[in-house]
């Protein structure tokens, strides 16, 4: 099992000559991956490909980027683009959003998303994995009249979603290559999440999938003012039914109480439930919550764990 972060530096005077610096401390740290979000900020496949470009002994990821507001043309040329620059480690997650920001940021209606995911993930695989699509769908066409293909991509791109829902989770199994479950801990995991898109893809003859688990937390000795300030960041997603249902089924009423804060100790007792619970992959956020000292201290023992 391998470990990694997910980064962010929102708060520098120059937030990618930041992230590259976080990232070479993260490669110190002996961590694995380092990974970056999409809003309406940095590109993350181009924050990825610099950081790949620049720290050769990471693997980079977006995690994630969603469906609506976006082409499988546009996000394959991204992708590609990554993967040739990273020479092979980059890796691309998919979201399908939220109705608040899918509505309010871009003006569409958020529709059919679980048929706009399938949509989009067919033509993509075509994209990155040929460098040509001919997909005619309900919502989205992908064709290429010239050819899509970036040189030095040709392995394709590993293809990951954020699901945590049975119809998104059964999408993904068929054609993902794994799935970011965010906030969903192990008993979710092990109980609802993994069966249910390792099945998926046992059903359409696909490899087992990749799960790479999304957790938020940090390594501290103040572990009651850190959770009550997790407390507040995290409440954002609770007005939102998948990360609601995915709280739930961990055993919790809020997304704090599946944050992962304590010691050195407690701390590694969960990252292994994880990997109990079938993940593949842990990577933590939010790891500078509790200030500089904590998030090296939870680097420093992410990266005793990574294998």
């Amino acid at each position: 099992m391998t470990t990694g972060v997910a980064l962010s530096a929102t708060d520098a005077e120059n937030q990618i000559d930041a992230t590259v610096q976080l990232a070479r401390e993260a490669e110190a740290a002996g961590l694995k991956s380092a990974w970056f979000g999409q809003t309406f900020g940095p590109d993350s496949p181009q924050l990825a490909a610099i950081v790949g470009r620049e720290v050769t002994g990471l693997h980079v990821g977006t995690s994630a980027i969603p469906v609506f507001g976006r082409h499988p043309l546009l996000v394959s040329s991204q992708a590609q683009t990554a993967q040739a620059a990273t020479h092979g480690r980059y890796h691309l997650g998919l979201a399908l959003g939220t109705k608040l920001l899918t509505e309010k940021g871009f003006g569409i209606p958020y529709e059919r998303p679980i048929a706009r995911l399938r949509e989009f993930l067919t033509a993509l695989r075509q994209l990155t994995d040929t460098g040509n699509a001919d997909f005619h769908g309900e919502l989205l066409t992908a064709t290429t009249p010239i050819s899509a293909r970036v040189p030095g991509a040709e392995g394709g791109v590993p293809l990951l979603v954020a699901a945590m829902g049975p119809q998104a989770l059964r999408v993904s199994g068929e054609l993902a290559d794994g799935i970011l479950p965010y906030l969903a801990g192990p008993r979710a995991l092990s109980e609802h999440i993994v069966p249910a898109v390792t099945s998926a893809a046992e059903a359409a003859g696909r490899p087992a999938p990749r799960i790479v688990a999304l957790v938020y937390g940090v390594v501290t000795d103040d572990a009651d003012a850190v959770r009550e300030k997790a407390a507040e960041q995290l409440s954002f997603y609770e007005q939102f039914p998948s990360y609601a249902r995915a709280i739930e089924l961990s055993g919790g009423q809020r997304a704090v109480d599946v944050a992962v804060i304590g010691d050195e100790e407690e701390v590694a007792a969960e990252v292994r439930r994880y990997r109990d619970a079938g993940a593949t992959e842990v990577v933590f956020a939010g790891t500078e919550i509790a200030g500089e000292a904590d998030r090296r201290r939870t680097w420093a023992l992410l990266g005793e764990l990574a294998g």
